[in-house]
């Protein structure tokens, strides 16, 4: 049965590079995967047993891993083409550093929005213990005192903040969820986005770099445009283009790169890149360069949003840090008029 979890980036990247170094040095890849099962986690067991089991069997890796349901796009097609070209361990070798480059920008990108998140875990924590202090406190006729003027006091205010917040996050990952497929699908999430100066760029960036990686490597296997397209699709979903129309206009004349500029989803430096190692007949060299530049740019763009949302992070802490002490100051006046006005 196909699981529903994907091995992770980092444990993939272990998985391939060593794969890579014992096909390359001879090893058969029974041997090879076997001895990546037993030294495999507990949880990634089965499913490296089952991919075990299918190449036992005479099943090729990549239809194995597709099977398992455990690999990315990305890998299962880059694996597919390694066995098509006989070039596994080099192939496998490309894709791990893929995926290592894509840890790294991962990491660095986590590193940036830590101490924002911290604020806000900080900011929302402080309001729960102001909410649950409130139903502590008491003024002079014993009623709780409403330190935010939330409505919320005591713990059962407390349960109903930390399901709103529950609520709240589950929205916002489901949403997530459908952005992406959203964009990846050229919904109405992709027209919108692509509007937006920085993010907009290093999203439509991050996907051209992966796209071009994959192509790179399809053309120095020697595929030809139509399966070079499919594999890159894969990987990149959102830059997908209908074969049959791409090979009807490289049959009338047209270039790959015009054939894609056509369509008008790729990024002109994309098109213009590959043109150039179209004609100098160096398509996957300039493909790697075009997937580096890419990749620059997305970094610099996420960083970027990384700074913003730390910066909107702070305002938002900062608004409810001055909402709290304008709370208290103005509640403790009152309790000071009423007891004034009770002398």
């Amino acid at each position: 049965m196909p699981t529903t979890r994907t091995m992770p980036p980092t444990r993939l990247a272990e998985l391939l590079g060593r794969l890579s170094i014992a096909l390359g040095a001879g090893v058969d890849l029974r041997r090879a995967w076997a001895s990546e099962t037993e030294r495999s986690p507990a949880r990634w067991q089965p499913v490296m047993q089952e991919v075990n089991a299918a190449i036992a069997e005479g099943e090729v890796l990549s239809e194995a891993m597709e099977r398992s349901g455990a690999f990315p796009p990305l890998v299962i097609g880059m694996v597919a083409v390694g066995e098509r070209t006989g070039h596994e361990p080099e192939t496998l070798r490309n894709v791990a550093d893929v995926l290592d480059r894509q840890i790294r920008r991962a990491r660095s990108l986590r590193a940036k929005l830590a101490w924002p998140a911290f604020q806000l875990s900080v900011a929302i924590a402080v309001v729960g213990f102001l909410i649950f202090i409130a139903g502590v406190l008491t003024d002079a006729e014993g009623n709780p005192i409403d330190l935010l003027g939330l409505g919320l006091t005591g713990i059962s205010g407390l349960v109903i903040y930390l399901l709103l917040l529950a609520g709240l996050a589950t929205g916002g990952w489901f949403g997530l969820r459908r952005a992406l497929a959203s964009w990846r699908s050229h919904g109405p999430v992709r027209q919108l986005l692509a509007r937006v100066p920085v993010l907009g760029h290093a999203a439509m960036s991050a996907e051209a770099a992966s796209w071009c990686r994959a192509a790179s490597l399809a053309a120095g296997a020697g595929l030809d445009a139509g399966r070079l397209v499919d594999l890159a699709s894969t990987v990149a979903p959102g830059l997908a283009v209908d074969r049959d129309s791409l090979v009807t206009r490289l049959q009338e004349g047209h270039t790959l790169a015009e054939a894609l500029s056509e369509t008008g989803r790729f990024p002109p430096l994309l098109c213009e890149g590959l043109a150039v190692g179209e004609t100098a007949g160096t398509t996957d060299t300039v493909l790697v360069r075009l997937a580096d530049d890419f990749d620059d740019e997305a970094q610099r763009g996420f960083a970027m949003v990384a700074q913003a949302v730390g910066g909107g992070v702070w305002v938002v802490v900062a608004g409810i840090i001055i909402f709290i002490i304008f709370r208290l100051f103005t509640g403790y006046i009152g309790m000071l008029t009423e007891a004034g006005s009770a002398i």
